[in-house]
């Protein structure tokens, strides 16, 4: 199974730097960062890209009520992006009409950025239909396996109605992937920081689990591969490592997660 490796970003990119060589060392297909007030996703892309070699360089995601796509063009010309290993991932943010925002931003970004690969940000059918349609790939957040399964086909019909084969449109997610005797109640807070915004409650209640359930939480590495297995649907699970931002932590769990 193809894995990516994520991390949240902060105010400095340099603490993480040395994360993508080792990933692409550990043999890990992809790095992701979000991107958020707090911490430019670009940014930490930069730091990546010029300590690595082959990883891919992922930005989940860019929403577009904070970033005009004409900036985001901008700011990845700015820092010398390296065009041919980059996956921006793009979401609605909290817009009023987030699938116009989100076919529109796609476009406009696609125009800006020719041969740039994009991710769609989604949870609800829509979005899952309309990543498959306009999207390279489709980024799936917070979902249980069984959910993911369910996403699948949504984003496939969106990729056959736009003419393209079924299986042309990558399938990630975002698994939240906490180690340690406090992963339950880490994996638990992050779920409950999200739950205050509605279309997340929403998301959650649509799924009918309970928000800690959502997500790998192991006491100790050797239940951290297994759990990962189970997002058969998903071409690439993204471990998203729920933990302070250091290197030596976030590989520890990046070494469960592959079972080193």
């Amino acid at each position: 199974m193809r894995l990516g490796l994520g991390i949240a970003a902060g105010d400095d990119p340099g603490i993480l730097a040395p994360l993508a060589a080792e990933a692409e060392a550990l043999g890990y297909d992809s790095v992701w960062t979000n991107d958020n007030p707090s911490g430019d996703g670009l940014l930490q892309l930069q730091a990546w890209a010029q300590s690595s070699s082959r990883v891919r360089l992922c930005v989940g995601v860019l929403a577009l009520d904070r970033h005009d796509p004409a900036a985001i063009a901008a700011r990845v010309e700015e820092l010398d992006l390296p065009r041919e290993r980059l996956l921006l991932g793009l979401g609605a943010g909290f817009t009023a009409s987030p699938l116009r925002a989100v076919r529109e931003g796609v476009a406009r970004v696609r125009e800006a950025l020719p041969g740039v690969h994009l991710a769609v940000a989604a949870m609800g059918p829509g979005m899952c239909r309309l990543a498959g349609e306009v999207g390279d790939a489709v980024l799936l957040n917070w979902m249980t396996p069984e959910r993911a399964a369910w996403a699948r086909p949504l984003v496939r019909d969106g990729a056959i109605e736009a003419g393209k084969g079924p299986d042309d449109v990558e399938i990630l997610a975002y698994v939240r992937t906490a180690l340690g005797p406090d992963a339950g109640e880490r994996l638990e807070r992050e779920a409950t920081m999200y739950m205050q915004m509605p279309h997340y409650a929403r998301h959650f209640e649509s799924m009918g689990v309970a928000p800690p359930a959502v997500g790998v939480a192991a006491s100790s590495s050797a239940g951290v591969a297994s759990a990962l297995q189970e997002y058969s649907a998903v071409d690439e699970p993204v471990v998203r490592v729920l933990s302070s931002r250091s290197v030596p932590e976030v590989l520890a769990v990046a070494r469960a997660a592959i079972g080193a």
